[in-house]
């Protein structure tokens, strides 16, 4: 038996969306950003589906491990680098490649002494303000890689902090800054986001390194995945448990903050706070019931959420409730959570079955 509410995952969206990609940049090799357990879309699966791109790009050194254990041949990317002598002695073993964007990292790299060596993505601050080396700091950091005999391979990237606003100059700025420092240097370079791939050609560079529109979500304000040729490929499903007539000035849920304003009919979804449903989810976020949009009715709960569904037609205990996905764009139900679409995906809790397709 199905569970009451499950994460299925289309892995043809996937693979549709990584096609997508390609013909966006297509002179540019694709690092397939999968951290975050693939954005809450399961990691190892997801990584199977997306099996021609490039390589992969995961956060920290237990997702690549997750990977290799599952057979995962492909190059990985470590995207924070290891910080002491034991992480990056399994990342040794397990040909990991490492992001270095610190001194303490160039340091562990330089006291190495073992025979293998990595292939290292030296970070470039240009703006962001979060990891990497600045402009001013690039070039002798750039020099002590290359000198460091555990490099083998040295490639550059920099990350952008504002591509999804096209109006925007910043993007432009960092594109020139890391421009002005890597200029003759050559070494293959990265820095578009999902962000950077849609609206920044000047960003693709040698690598691209997508997450949020292989999920097929949009990055961009006001734009849904439809409108660029992406599919989601998680629908967030659950099940109608119960149903409740309601009567006119009676309140629904905790704290009362739905009062009916006519004879109405709530159906009860088995879905909530403790699946990763944002408990504070505005009264009307849209649902869909049977296909047909509805809205929430009253504060979500641990488990269960209440929708509006007296005017549809009569639904039933175990009709499917989508939450988000086919029919009802993530992007466009997380605004009523004050949020992105980016934490409603990795929200998903451990409870809900997740199914491939």
């Amino acid at each position: 038996m199905a569970g009451l509410i499950r994460a299925v995952i289309d892995s043809s969206a996937l693979r549709a969306n990584l096609a997508a990609v390609r013909r966006t940049a297509p002179r540019s090799r694709i690092l397939a950003i999968v951290k975050a357990n693939a954005y809450g879309h399961d990691l190892v699966s997801t990584a199977a589906a997306l099996a021609d791109a490039d390589a992969f790009g995961v956060a920290r050194l237990d997702e690549g491990l997750a990977l290799r254990a599952a057979g995962v041949k492909s190059e990985i990317v470590l995207l924070e680098g290891v910080f002491d002598a034991e992480q990056t002695a399994a990342a040794a073993a397990n040909d990991f490649e490492l992001v270095v964007h610190n001194p303490q990292q160039l340091a562990l790299l330089a006291e190495w002494r073992d025979a293998r060596r990595f292939t290292v993505w030296l970070k470039v601050d240009t703006g962001m303000n979060r990891l990497g080396f600045r402009a001013d700091e690039f070039g002798p950091a750039f020099r002590k890689a290359s000198a460091c005999q555990a490099v083998a391979k040295l490639r550059l990237l920099t990350h952008l902090a504002n591509a999804d606003v096209a109006s925007d100059s910043t993007t432009s700025e960092q594109l020139q800054l890391f421009d002005a420092v890597t200029s003759g240097l050559n070494h293959e370079r990265s820095a578009a986001n999902s962000a950077g791939v849609l609206s920044w050609p000047d960003s693709h560079l040698d690598w691209v390194r997508p997450g949020l529109m292989l999920y097929g979500v949009s990055p961009l304000p006001g734009r849904v995945a439809a409108d660029l040729g992406l599919r989601p490929a998680m629908t967030l499903t659950s099940t109608v448990i119960a149903t409740r007539r309601v009567l006119p000035g009676e309140r629904a849920g905790y704290g009362g903050r739905w009062t009916a304003r006519r004879v109405s009919t709530l159906a009860i979804a088995a879905v909530g706070y403790g699946d990763g449903y944002p408990r504070h989810m505005a009264n009307g976020t849209p649902a869909l019931v049977n296909g047909e949009r509805v809205p929430i009715a009253g504060r979500v709960s641990m488990d269960m959420i209440a929708v509006d569904v007296t005017d549809l037609q009569p639904v039933k205990v175990g009709d499917p409730v989508v939450l988000w996905g086919e029919g009802l764009p993530a992007e466009e139900v997380a605004p009523h959570a004050e949020t992105l679409a980016y934490e409603l995906l990795c929200g998903v809790s451990q409870r809900v079955e997740h199914q491939f397709r």
